[in-house]
C-alpha cells in the first residue's frame, strides 16, 4: 500500500509539474510590472495552468515542462515515502506546485509574488486545521500557527536589519513555510529554517569563490528556503513529529 501511495504521488507530481510553466512565465516579471499577458509572438496568453506554448501559433514562449515535472514528481514522491497515508500528506502535495512556481520565479527575477505567497500561507494554515481533525494525523495545528508566526517574525527581523539583502516576499514565504514546519514541532521549524539559510549561504559563497558575484550582488533566497523546508518536512514526518 505504501509503495502504491508513492507511485500515485509521483504521477500526481509529474502531472502537476507539467502544468506550471505557464504560471511561471506569466509571473516571472520585474517588480512593478504587470503579469505577462502575451508571448514573444504577440499572441495573448491567458490562464495560469498549462504548458508555456502559444495556443494560436503553437510556439513555445517559456521553459519546457520536463524539468518542472521531474522536480515536482521527485518532491511529491519523497514526501509520500516519508509521510505515508497520514492526512497531512494531501496538504503537502497540494502546496508543492505553488512552491515550485515560487522557486522558479524567484530564481528568474528575484521576486516572490504575493499572488502565491499569501494564498500559500493562508491555505497551509487553514488546511492543516482540517487535517488535524482527521484521525491518523500526526501533528499539531496550534504548533503550525505558532511556527508560521515565529518563522515569519524571524525573517521580518532579518528584513529590518538588512533590507538590502532580503525582500519582503521572503518574509511572507517564511510565514507559510513556518506553518508547514511547525506542524511537526519546534525542532523541525529550526531544522527547516536553518537548512534553508545554510543552503542559501553555501550558494552565495560558491558564487563569491568562483567570482560570479560580488558581496553586494542580490541572490534568490526563496528556492533555498523552500528546499530547506522540504528537508525539514521529510525529517519531521519520518520521526513522527
Amino acid at each position: 500500500m505504501h509503495s502504491l501511495l508513492i507511485v500515485v504521488a509521483v504521477v500526481y507530481g509529474a502531472a502537476a509539474g507539467a502544468l506550471v510553466p505557464r504560471a511561471r512565465y506569466r509571473l516571472a516579471v520585474e517588480p512593478g510590472e504587470a503579469w505577462r499577458s502575451a508571448g514573444p509572438c504577440g499572441h495573448a496568453v491567458t490562464g495560469w495552468v498549462g504548458a508555456a506554448r502559444c495556443r494560436a501559433c503553437r510556439g513555445r514562449y517559456g521553459p519546457g515542462a520536463l524539468g518542472p515535472a521531474a522536480v515536482t514528481a521527485l518532491v511529491c514522491g519523497a514526501l509520500a515515502a516519508a509521510v505515508g497515508g497520514r492526512p497531512e500528506l494531501a496538504v503537502w502535495l497540494g502546496a508543492v506546485p505553488s512552491a515550485v512556481v515560487l522557486a522558479a520565479v524567484d530564481w528568474s527575477v528575484r521576486r516572490l509574488p504575493d499572488v502565491l505567497t499569501l494564498p500559500l500561507a493562508a491555505g497551509l494554515a487553514g488546511l492543516l486545521g482540517v487535517a488535524a481533525l482527521i484521525p491518523g494525523a500526526e501533528g499539531s495545528w496550534p504548533g503550525a500557527l505558532l511556527g508560521g508566526l515565529a518563522m515569519g517574525g524571524g525573517y521580518f527581523a532579518l528584513f529590518l536589519l538588512h533590507p538590502a539583502g532580503m525582500g519582503f516576499g521572503d518574509v511572507k514565504l517564511a510565514a507559510g513555510l513556518g506553518c508547514a514546519l511547525g506542524w511537526y514541532g519546534w525542532p523541525v521549524v529550526f531544522l527547516g529554517a536553518f537548512a534553508g539559510l545554510l543552503l542559501g549561504s553555501a550558494y552565495g559563497l560558491a558564487l563569491l569563490a568562483t567570482r560570479r558575484a560580488g558581496r553586494g550582488t542580490a541572490m534568490p533566497l526563496g528556492p533555498f528556503m523552500i528546499a530547506g523546508a522540504w528537508l525539514g518536512l521529510l525529517a519531521g514526518a519520518r520521526s513522527g513529529g
